[in-house]
């Protein structure tokens, strides 16, 4: 469990926690140690929809916090939400929706969300006596891109579902498993459109076909007096798997839709801020890439859960020393409105002005010192890697180019 600052990134508080514990009361105590170690209020803290449980709204209000987070689609938020996304699509059918726009890394002004909100008033969780009632603004926005991925996923479940209908019927043959009784054929169907959640957006019509054949009674030669006898073979057939194209329209207009819930007033953060501001909440899921991926947390060879713990706040402090790192040279780069080429390899064409930590520290990769020692012991040699240009730059940016490289430089000449 991590609390970070942002826009630095830094982790400010960490628990280690078994996998079973529930995250809903976790939230509370680590806040609650992030307000200790900042000494101040009015913080805005911006998480998860299990967050925004209302004894953590609770809390966050009383200690005249702000809060920022996604309601979960559960309870009472699931009932109203399908009337909150039909008022969101009449207003933007009539074009009173707010957009938000977002500036993408080669500058081009993209539409990242547009949404409307309003206001209501939270009762304290179980009537408590001590806590007052607070106004808070619930903020309803659609996502174009959030919505363009759930219309992907309804027509792959639609072809999904086509293609198993087709084949409950298949045409007659060897080893052909026909369905005879209607019954069975339409639950079936209601199985499949079920599993593939596009109940009532395929409409689907079968029918009964009776194949007759006479044959002859008992065995031997058929002559013409020979009784006869007619067999029928029965089969529901389906005979045409067609889309509801309006229902299927009317489902897209309600995709991309999500609500989030706010303290601050719309001075304090408006409805492009608060989106703008959620969806940089990446930012600390950076902090666990780098736990697992950078600092290789995992594999733990550990048995006790002080050494799990221990360790796993040992490398938090190495995740502490990318960030800083990371925040330095990047706000350096910012103020002086400059780029650094060389970072990549890969294209020493490319320039960047959002260097990671680890493109930074691989720069200096191949820095080494060359100690050349006699028989006895004795040092006769000292040698250091002289700076390119590059990283005399980024040592300058961060404040270290003409103190620690140059003293270590001058202590290797020395000797």
């Amino acid at each position: 469990m991590l609390g970070s600052l942002d826009p630095l990134g830094m982790p400010l508080a960490t628990d280690v926690l078994s996998g079973e514990r529930a995250d809903d009361g976790l939230y509370i105590p680590i806040i609650e140690r992030i307000r200790s170690g900042l000494h101040k209020t009015g913080l805005l803290f911006v998480g998860d929809c299990k967050m925004s449980a209302l004894d953590t709204r609770a809390s966050l209000a009383r200690h005249q916090d702000w809060y920022l987070s996604p309601l979960p689609l559960t309870g009472a938020t699931a009932e109203a939400m399908d009337a909150w996304i039909t008022a969101g699509v009449t207003k933007r059918e009539a074009g009173e929706l707010v957009r938000i726009w977002r500036t993408t890394d080669r500058g081009h002004e993209v539409l990242a969300a547009e949404g409307y909100e309003f206001e209501r008033t939270c009762d304290a969780p179980g009537g408590a006596v001590d806590a007052a009632a607070w106004h808070e603004r619930v903020m309803v926005v659609r996502s174009p891109m959030h919505a363009d991925q759930q219309a992907a996923g309804l027509e792959k479940r639609l072809c999904h579902a086509e293609t198993k209908l087709a084949t409950l019927t298949p045409p007659r043959g060897r080893g052909k498993r026909q369905i005879t009784a209607e019954a069975t054929l339409m639950e079936a169907i209601a199985l499949v459109l079920q599993e593939h959640r596009v109940d009532g957006l395929l409409s689907v019509a079968w029918e009964k076909q009776v194949e007759q054949t006479t044959q002859y009674v008992g065995r031997g030669r058929g002559s013409l007096n020979r009784a006869k006898r007619v067999i029928e073979k029965t089969r529901s057939h389906i005979t045409q798997i067609a889309r509801q194209a309006d229902k299927i329209a009317a489902l897209r207009q309600r995709f991309g839709w999500k609500a989030f819930v706010t303290k601050a007033g719309p001075k304090r953060l408006s409805l492009q801020d608060a989106v703008l501001c959620y969806r940089h909440a990446y930012r600390v899921e950076r902090i666990f890439h780098r736990l697992k991926s950078r600092v290789q947390i995992a594999p733990l060879f550990v048995k006790l859960n002080e050494q799990i713990e221990g360790l796993t706040y040992l490398l938090t402090l190495g995740v502490r020393v990318l960030t800083v790192t990371e925040f330095v040279l990047r706000r350096s780069l910012e103020q002086a409105h400059a780029s650094l080429s060389g970072l990549h390899p890969e294209n020493k064409q490319k320039v960047t002005d959002k260097p990671t930590a680890e493109r930074i520290l691989k720069a200096f990769a191949d820095v080494s010192l060359t100690i050349i020692k006699h028989a006895t012991g004795e040092e006769i040699f000292r040698r250091l890697t002289p700076l390119s240009k590059l990283q005399e730059d980024i040592l300058q940016r961060l404040g270290l180019g003409a103190t620690l490289y140059a003293q270590l430089e001058i202590q290797a000449i020395g000797t």
